[in-house]
């Protein structure tokens, strides 16, 4: 049997806005079997305890990742949903237009997390997708996944997990955003950020934060002035200490409880 070469790559016909990031250019075509056998991202995506026949089909559903560089965009807004993306490794962010035209940031995702979930429902996504560094996503062919997703049950609850999960995800950034003060939602969004790369197996203390102060305002609903405010206070108080877009915790209880400050909230361990 013949397999394609591993280096072959294909332009990605898709229009877009003139004023939107570029689209990511290039496809890579791969042998499946490398897409989830020897992912390190594996634990956190669909296949997750899938036995081995079974992730051989799974395998068999992806036949392309694609590779992004800074700015390029996966996906726009009203763009045909056909598939979900497995972030493999890099950084992105989810964004969508308020009614005066400004680009609101939505979502920021890390590597093993899934998105595209927004075009379910109506068949066309309603965020956009960029990233934020260099980064690669595996293409999860949606209609492939529930026509699979029948005969495999351990697969359905996989996405009907992933999928809670996601609106676990939007409550509590809804709780958030209507109920805390500015420091509060900084430190919550540290917190949750630390949380899902120790879920990974990376420094729940040290990690670089690919938004800009002025993304993670919009993401937050603060002002730029108000984000660079709280990082230096916290940098004063020896909790934080952040060098560009390095970030280094040096007191997570004390995050812990500013989040917790005169109020009752929410597990925040959605990862």
């Amino acid at each position: 049997m013949q397999t394609l070469p591993r280096s072959v790559t294909l332009r990605v016909p898709t229009a877009r806005d003139a004023t939107q990031a570029p689209l990511a250019a290039s496809i890579s075509i791969h042998d499946a079997a490398s897409h989830c056998q020897t992912c390190c991202t594996r634990n956190h995506c669909l296949p997750v305890a899938l036995a081995s026949d079974q992730l051989r089909q799974f395998d068999g559903l992806i036949s392309k990742r694609i590779r992004l560089t800074k700015n390029d965009r996966l996906f726009c807004p009203a763009d045909a949903f056909c598939a979900l993306y497995s972030i493999r490794y890099g950084s992105v962010k989810t964004t969508m237009l308020t009614e005066d035209g400004r680009e609101q940031v939505s979502g920021y995702h890390i590597l093993g997390e899934i998105i595209g979930f927004d075009g379910i429902a109506t068949r066309t996504h309603g965020v956009g997708a960029t990233a934020l560094e260099d980064t690669e996503v595996c293409a999860l062919p949606f209609k492939s996944i529930e026509d699979l997703s029948r005969t495999l049950p351990v697969l359905q609850h996989n996405l009907h997990q992933l999928m809670s999960k996601e609106i676990g995800r939007d409550q509590i950034m809804m709780f958030i955003l209507g109920s805390m003060h500015a420091e509060q939602r900084l430190a919550a969004f540290l917190v949750n950020l630390a949380d899902r790369y120790r879920h990974r197996g990376y420094s729940s203390t040290e990690f670089t934060l690919h938004l800009t102060r002025e993304e993670l305002g919009s993401y937050l609903g603060l002002q730029l002035e108000t984000v660079s405010r709280m990082f230096s206070r916290f940098q004063a108080e020896g909790i934080v200490q952040v060098q560009g877009r390095s970030v280094k915790l040096l007191d997570s209880g004390a995050l812990k409880r500013i989040t917790e400050r005169n109020r009752a909230i929410p597990e925040f361990g959605v990862r």
